[in-house]
């Protein structure tokens, strides 16, 4: 009997020891949480540095509206042996004739019409960068929604935690109090070795939730981009919003979607893209002008020296005549592209009300649910109590306390269950909605 009694203390000292130091350990909010996560997920900054690139491209020179203005310059130089015969017979010999000749200036291109197409790429890019400003929503979204739910999960956990040391405490009372009646002789070691396996199992349940609470702390700590070591507590219960409504989600939805709000900028992006198709058709005119200077030497000729500077300026204009039937083929398959985007967009809203009524059903489901295991576990509590009382002074068999702390311990468990899944349900309707408040 010593053996026993030895194991229970050394694990009372190691259940005292992680309660003190759960006391111990810094209390983390879920708003410090998503904060953490707004400033380090990896995702997070990927999506953020995205939109900057796309608000960097939104530019009238990025859409070919200003003109290019350059500077050249070239030279080429040449030595040769000449041997000239001219006209009237002269004829003259030259060695290491020198040819130079030098071209520098400055000029400017600009393209001045293209059919508009100019004006229709700047609206792209527009179009773009407010893509860009929705992906990184679904993406914030998406990392919030995901912390929060890991966060709830903890919260779920360490209720599990705190009623299975609560039934460990009554394990132990039970071990303690078969072991005080074995030595008087009331009972048979039979009950105390039954009460000690139960306590066993107990202690195999507590030490493999702890095992899934710590790893989910390090889940936890991984979406943050922290150090997955470090340890912290959570808050020790979750409010649920029980006043959601389902026509005003959906109205959300269609309002703050990023997935929605999305296919819908993707439809004005290929609208554009039509556009700026349809401007092939009119013909391009382009303006140039510079301003040039040249020089050239050569050693043999009428002219050995020549220098020349002043402004070259002129107009282009052209347009495809026939280009194999590819302007009619380009503007079909972006029409196409039109009518797929609108296709998108209603399939993504068919989605999106698909989703937000399972969820909803389901929330539903985990309030009824709460209400349910709520009254069940104050049941089970009262249960056990008289079941306790009764097994102090031996009216019932060990089996039948068993089971009163078994159904107490379940109640308990399926209680914090509902309360996490009602919580989920909650957090993933707010997602859909596109309006995932704290």
């Amino acid at each position: 009997m010593k053996r026993p009694k030895i194991g229970c203390a050394y694990f009372n000292i190691c259940v005292v020891f992680l309660t003190f130091q759960l006391n111990a350990q810094e209390l983390l909010t879920l708003e410090e949480a998503v904060q953490i996560a707004l400033e380090n997920n990896y995702e997070i900054q990927l999506a953020s540095n995205d939109l900057k690139i796309d608000e960097t491209a939104v530019s009238p020179g990025f859409a070919g509206m200003l003109p290019r203005v350059f500077a050249a310059a070239d030279t080429n130089n040449s030595t040769q042996n000449i041997s000239q015969t001219r006209s009237d017979g002269t004829q003259i010999d030259l060695d290491n004739a020198k040819n130079n000749n030098i071209n520098y200036g400055v000029g400017l291109d600009w393209t001045i019409f293209d059919g508009l197409s100019m004006f229709a790429r700047y609206d792209q890019l527009k179009e773009l960068e407010k893509l860009g400003e929705a992906e990184l929503q679904n993406t914030i979204l998406s990392r919030v929604s995901e912390v929060m739910s890991t966060y709830f999960d903890l919260v779920q956990q360490q209720q599990q935690l705190t009623a299975l040391d609560s039934t460990m405490v009554i394990s132990q009372q039970r071990v303690e109090l078969a072991d005080n009646r074995f030595s008087i002789g009331k009972v048979s070691k039979l009950e105390v070795l039954n009460a000690q396996v139960d306590l066993n199992t107990d202690r195999t349940l507590y030490i493999r939730q702890n095992e899934l609470f710590a790893n989910t702390k390090i889940r936890l700590n991984e979406i943050l981009a922290r150090d997955t070591k470090l340890d912290f507590r959570v808050e020790d219960d979750m409010l649920i919003n029980e006043s959601l409504i389902l026509a005003d989600l959906e109205l959300l939805a269609e309002q703050q979607n990023p997935q929605l709000q999305a296919q819908l900028i993707n439809k004005r992006i290929a609208e554009l893209e039509l556009k700026e198709i349809k401007g092939n058709r009119y013909p391009v005119i382009t303006a140039n002008t510079g301003y040039n200077f040249s020089e050239s030497e050569n050693s043999l000729g009428f002219t050995t020296q020549n220098n020349a500077q002043g402004w070259n300026y002129g107009f282009g204009a052209r347009i495809d005549i026939f280009n194999g039937s590819n302007q009619n083929r380009n503007e079909k398959i972006a029409k196409l592209q039109v009518e797929n985007s609108t296709i998108a967009i209603e399939q993504q809203k068919q989605t999106i009300k698909s989703q937000l009524a399972t969820a909803f059903q389901t929330y539903l489901s985990n309030i009824t649910l709460i209400e349910l295991e709520t009254s069940n576990e104050e049941i089970a509590k009262e249960n056990l109590d008289i079941t306790m009382a009764k097994y102090r002074i031996g009216t019932i068999p060990t089996i039948e306390f068993r089971t009163a702390q078994l159904n107490y311990i379940n109640a308990q468990l399926r209680l914090s269950n509902a309360k996490y899944e009602a919580k989920l349900s909650e957090v993933v309707l707010k997602q859909l909605a596109g309006n995932l408040t704290l």
